[in-house]
């Protein structure tokens, strides 16, 4: 597996691997089209490819060192089912072939959260546990 897949894959694990396969497909959907309107505009403070979305501090807090989920993606995972269903994903996300479930979002957080960026926005999904912005 590439750098860039294992990252989205871990990055699938640790944010969503609670909410379902349609919980998954949500989050790697933020990813990409993150990576997408960075391309297109030629940049964007979130990063251009797969790896800076997903590192760019404080936007997946599992990556985030004092989140508990930071400390498991630094394990061997390769024997965890869910993992193995996050690195499926991830590849149809890289390939193109996953369906966009939240209708463009770039942003999202959980429905136990209320951050203030999300009160001038307004839903443009819910999956699961998340809501789902299109901040663009």
């Amino acid at each position: 597996m590439n750098e860039e897949t294992e990252i989205l894959a871990k990055t699938l694990y640790g944010e969503a691997r609670g909410e379902g396969l349609s919980g998954i497909e949500a989050v790697a959907n933020v990813v990409m089209n993150r990576v997408r309107h960075a391309q297109k505009a030629g940049g964007f403070w979130w990063g251009r490819s797969i790896k800076e979305v997903c590192l760019k501090p404080f936007q997946f807090s599992c990556w985030n060192p004092k989140d508990p989920n930071y400390s498991i993606l630094n394990k061997d995972l390769s024997n965890d089912s869910l993992f193995n269903v996050c690195c499926r994903v991830a590849v149809r996300a890289i390939k193109g072939l996953l369906q966009d479930n939240t209708k463009g979002a770039t942003h999202y957080h959980t429905l136990n959260v209320n951050p203030s960026w999300a009160s001038k926005l307004t839903p443009c999904a819910q999956i699961g546990q998340h809501l789902f912005y299109d901040c663009v």
